[in-house]
């Protein structure tokens, strides 16, 4: 499995508009919802629940929210470029404007597990967040992380 192979079809959104954490979680949701077909509603809900335990925010601009839905049956990924960053509670305190959101079914441990750390390894590259911010395209950006991908199995 490779990281790209995780995101959803249609599941790149480059948008703007939120003004807050919750809004951009909330765009996240939609991307989700519309992506994989499930409820938007539940799908924020799951990821409100998981902030509550703590940030999901790694620095650098770059979050990586993630859930549980009993609605899925595999790993599957949105990406979310916000137009101008936005207060996150991230690590290092900085707003984040990309956002790399996982979903997994509740009992895939292991391999939603091993996607959180490809995700966090492979957005550690400030290479790689420089090429999202500035791609025009959502395929622009599957191209990058197809370009950029290592897999997902590897620790």
């Amino acid at each position: 499995m490779h990281i790209a192979d995780l995101l959803a079809p249609n599941g790149v959104v480059l948008r703007g508009g939120a003004s807050s954490k919750r809004q951009a979680l909330h765009a996240v949701a939609e991307a989700a919802a519309q992506a994989m077909g499930v409820d938007q509603t539940r799908v924020f809900e799951a990821l409100l629940e998981r902030e509550a335990l703590g940030s999901t925010g790694l620095g650098s601009g770059v979050a990586v929210p993630h859930a549980r839905l009993k609605e899925i049956d595999r790993v599957t990924a949105v990406f979310v470029r916000l137009d101008s960053p936005v207060a996150y509670d991230a690590v290092d305190d900085r707003p984040v404007d990309l956002l790399f959101a996982l979903f997994a079914p509740p009992k895939d441990g292991a391999e939603h597990l091993r996607a959180l750390a490809a995700a966090s390894r492979a957005l550690r590259s400030a290479e790689l967040r420089e090429q999202l911010r500035q791609a025009h395209t959502a395929d622009a950006v599957r191209a990058l992380f197809v370009k950029d991908d290592a897999p997902a199995t590897a620790a």
